[in-house]
């Protein structure tokens, strides 16, 4: 999967853009994924420009599904949506 993709699902799946960003960066109270200085892929929530939960990934499309997990856990919570199986 790729950022293109993963960005298209979450339209799909009427995901809010509040919950994420998918270029990095700090953008409070979201989670966010994008590439780092040394050419690795990051996943984590973004808080007072404060990277928390922070895991790195080797690939584009391992990070994507981490994102994809993580952000259906919080439509889950949140809005008692899921898209199980569909992934």
């Amino acid at each position: 999967m790729t950022v293109k993709e993963l960005k298209a699902f979450f339209k799909e799946h009427l995901v809010p853009s509040r919950l994420y960003n998918l270029k990095g960066g700090s953008h409070g109270g979201r989670i966010c994924m994008g590439k780092n200085k040394q050419d690795s892929w990051e996943v984590y929530f973004s808080e007072k420009k404060k990277k928390i939960g922070l895991m790195q990934f080797a690939t584009e499309s391992e990070a994507c599904q981490h994102m994809m997990d993580e952000v259906r856990k919080v439509m889950e919570q949140v809005y008692g949506v899921t898209w199980k199986g569909l992934a």
